[in-house]
């Protein structure tokens, strides 16, 4: 991967606990993030002592060269974003412009951990559907904003495999959104769903208090029975 070919977004802490619907309780077990790219939940919960490693292709580029693509695709994103406003819930977030801060703020705190975090491990140079740990080593993967939104760029085929994997390095496995990049409810839910019963793993979509793309306030949750 070329770091001309990404496109750097990053959400919260706070926005990853409502999307996901996680409580203090699943906060305390040892998490994944699949693709978090330039998320700051990673550094805001290891200040708060929650133990998060974060995997991303993203991660073989030094901090210097992901600072530099977020500037340059900065208002790119927001003139997208401005186009298709109208498939977007503006209550939390109001405008454009907060939209903006908000997602800028979460990348700039990000950027601050990156470098020790690496150092650390906690963000690994690692992508979907192959990850480099071994089996339950996690309590907790969670999957934001690629699987099911990418579902014209990533195959059927490539969501069953990358769910089995997380399934098999974690306990439980949540993914969110479950819409399409147009906000259409994504054919490989049922799929995926369907695969990881027959796999003896139990699948149920569930309504998350989180809602910026409309329509985008469900998580799909798999996990293991007892």
């Amino acid at each position: 991967m070329k770091i001309e070919e990404v496109v750097p977004w990053g959400r919260s802490f706070g926005e990853y606990c409502r999307m996901f619907a996680l409580t203090g309780d699943e906060l305390s077990g040892r998490i994944l993030g699949c693709g978090d790219g330039p998320a700051s939940f990673n550094a805001e919960a290891t200040a708060r002592g929650i133990r998060v490693t974060s995997t991303d292709p993203l991660y073989q580029f030094a901090e210097r060269e992901i600072r530099a693509r977020i500037a340059a695709t900065y208002d790119l994103v927001l003139e997208r974003t401005r186009y298709k406003r109208d498939t977007f819930v503006w209550n939390e977030i109001e405008s454009i412009d907060t939209l903006g801060r908000v997602r800028m703020a979460a990348m700039e705190r990000f950027l601050e951990d990156y470098e020790a975090g690496k150092r650390e491990r906690r963000y690994v140079d690692a992508a979907l559907p192959e990850l480099p740990f071994t089996d339950a080593s996690f309590d907790l993967a969670l999957c934001s904003h690629l699987l099911f939104l990418y579902s014209e760029q990533l195959s059927e085929e490539f969501h069953r495999q990358a769910v089995a994997e997380m399934c098999r390095v974690a306990r439980e496995v949540r993914i969110f959104p479950l819409l399409t990049m147009d906000g259409e409810p994504s054919p490989n839910v049922r799929t995926v769903i369907e695969a990881a019963e027959r796999a003896g793993w139990q699948a149920r979509v569930e309504q998350v208090p989180y809602e910026f793309q409309r329509g985008g306030n469900q998580m799909l949750r798999i996990r293991w029975p007892g």
